[in-house]
């Protein structure tokens, strides 16, 4: 079997490649020892593609960097393609010129030749092909150009021709970076044409409103207040509403219907148990896609990495560096990959740090609880109290970063490097695979964990040791009580809130459904009865900032261990303790 190396430096297009040439035949796993993703595909069975981590040197300083560097050093690598963007050459070829050291065959793919031509820019790959002695194919791989090429130069396996220039590859080993740029830039410049007026692109033109330094974080907040718009008022709820209209009347009168001439207790399990809890937990996918639509377009557009530019300044004050916030951002969606892709920090500090206050970033298991809250206790301001929650957990997490760096994480930080791409059209499908993956996600959730929990929740919440009983005798409501006397200062103390918030320990998603369980006669009028909208609001706020799920908590176990992964869950509620404390309590004096 031959063994292919895929490299490149970030957003140069490699993942594209990578599943060009894959296809569906691939698995992830990790690599031996170390937490960071080994991505494997194959073609045809026996050519085996393994994707390294994006990376811009060989330095060996980040986790990243030792992996592709030992495993490029291995006498199991028959092949290494590195990936470049025919546009920022000059930058890309420097890692190029390091991966000579290794000896081993190097097909340079040239990567958004579409881009380039756009711009002008003009490539004689033959004589580039000579001068660096390696073999270059130009492809565009978001538009599917040349792709075929590649592919079947890698099933041919006759990768000995790529050997073209091998003494003038080696001139690259006697030379510092200094004179490698110098080297780089002076074959370029016999290689490449440009046109003689540079022109503004339309990147640079949205980069002077959206890097701007007065603008920049004005426009950042205006686009996530416009999805959150998008989401809880255009189109997300209106939607959520129509869907469990269905679950509420049709489809449970239908069930109901179905399962008359069965037992009692066999008919609330279904419909009192399972639809109120599942069904009532589906209802919310329209906004949960809604979200990460929007959330999809500004990642496949490129401006997430500009929000990382921009929030380099304010993580570093609180002892970060822009590149955290990349993994925070990705809390938005789920805790569980951010913490993942908190492994590309270069320091521990920043690893732990990361994944301490990541949690704090308003996941998507809670939207369930806001779309059912925040139009409830707050008709006609719903995008201005979601776009405060989740602002909320952003400088909560900034604040409680603030004080462990005086505290427990006396480093330096580390600096930062990030790649800003051109602004592009998100790709249509790009974009719905990516919304997929997440709506997929949440209903494979909701076939699980939440349908488990939601049948036990039933199951408590209607026996005790003397068989079936009403619900205020079960033994949910003698755990709820007991719980209660911890959430009396919050404001919202009564012993189905209290039991919603220890089952929310599994799923977030859940509390909604165990609240759709407890409250049988009707979730909406049980709340307004039991609820005013300072205590909701101090609901909410906790719901935002307690102890993350076990998945959550598990992962940052396997990553850090179980001591770090126990603060963490214990810290965190204290901190939305006293933060829900706060709201109510200043809430109730001003209003």
């Amino acid at each position: 079997m031959a063994t292919i190396a895929l490299l490149g430096n970030p957003n140069v297009g490699k993942t594209t490649l990578f599943n060009a040439l894959t296809g569906s035949n691939q698995h992830v796993g990790n690599w031996a020892g170390v937490t960071v993703d080994k991505k494997e595909g194959f073609i045809d069975k026996d050519i085996k593609i393994v994707d390294l981590p994006g990376i811009y040197a060989m330095d060996a300083f980040s986790n990243e960097e030792k992996i592709s560097k030992d495993f490029l050093k291995s006498d199991e690598v028959d092949l290494i393609i590195n990936i470049v963007d025919a546009s920022n050459l000059e930058r890309n070829l420097y890692l190029t010129s390091q991966l000579t050291q290794f000896n081993k065959p190097i097909l340079l793919v040239v990567n958004m030749i579409d881009v380039a031509r756009s711009k002008g820019i003009n490539i004689n790959f033959d004589l580039l092909s000579k001068k660096l002695g390696v073999k270059i194919m130009p492809i565009s791989a978001s538009k599917k150009e040349g792709i075929s090429t590649v592919k079947d130069f890698l099933k041919s396996k006759d990768y000995s021709l790529l050997d073209l220039s091998i003494n003038n590859r080696h001139n690259f080993e006697s030379m510092n970076e200094e004179r490698t740029y110098k080297y780089i830039s002076n074959i370029l410049n016999s290689c490449i044409t440009k046109p003689n007026e540079s022109k503004i692109t339309t990147t640079e033109k949205i980069d002077k409103i959206v890097l701007n330094k007065f603008l920049a974080y004005p426009a950042f907040l205006f686009i996530l207040y416009i999805i959150f718009k998008f989401t809880f008022t255009w189109i997300g709820a209106p939607l959520q509403e129509l869907l469990a209209s269905f679950f509420d009347g049709p489809f449970s009168s239908m069930v109901s219907s179905l399962l008359s001439n069965t037992s009692p207790w066999f008919q609330s399990l279904i419909v009192d148990g399972i639809i109120a809890g599942v069904g009532g937990i589906i209802t919310f996918l329209p906004i949960i896609l809604t979200l990460f639509l929007g959330m999809s377009i500004l990642e496949d557009s490129g401006y997430m990495a500009r929000v990382a530019f921009i929030m380099d300044k304010i993580m570093r004050k609180v002892g970060l560096s822009g590149k955290a916030f990349i993994p925070l951002m990705m809390g938005f969606g789920c805790s569980v990959p951010g913490i993942m892709a908190s492994r590309t920090l270069e320091s521990e500090k920043d690893r732990k740090l990361t994944a301490l206050i990541l949690p704090f970033m308003s996941c998507n298991a809670r939207l369930p609880i806001y779309a059912m809250f925040v139009p409830l206790f707050f008709p006609g301001h719903e995008t201005l109290v979601v776009f405060s929650l989740y602002f909320l957990g952003i400088i909560v997490a900034l604040s409680i970063a603030l004080l462990f760096k005086n505290t427990l994480f006396k480093k330096s930080e580390e600096p930062f490097i990030v790649e800003l791409p051109e602004y592009k059209l998100p790709e249509v499908k790009s974009v719905i695979f990516l919304t997929w993956e997440k709506g997929k996600g949440f209903l494979r959730k909701a076939g699980t964990i939440i349908f488990s929990i939601s049948v036990l929740v039933w199951f408590l919440s209607n026996f005790s040791f003397s068989g079936m009983v009403e619900m205020d005798k079960s033994f949910l409501a003698s755990i709820g009580t007991f719980l209660t006397p911890l959430f009396k200062p919050l404001g919202f103390a009564n012993w189905q809130n209290s039991v919603a918030l220890l089952t929310g320990l599994g799923a977030k998603e859940i509390v909604i459904g165990t609240l759709e369980v407890l409250y049988p006669t009707g979730l909406e009028a049980s709340l307004t009865a039991t609820l005013t909208s300072i205590s909701a609001l101090s609901f909410l706020t906790f719901c935002l900032l307690y102890t993350p799920c076990v998945a959550v908590i598990g992962t940052q176990k396997k990553e850090f261990g179980g001591k770090f992964a126990a603060f963490g869950a214990i810290y965190q509620f204290a901190v939305a303790w006293i933060v829900s404390f706060l709201v109510f309590n200043i809430g109730t004096l001003l209003f």
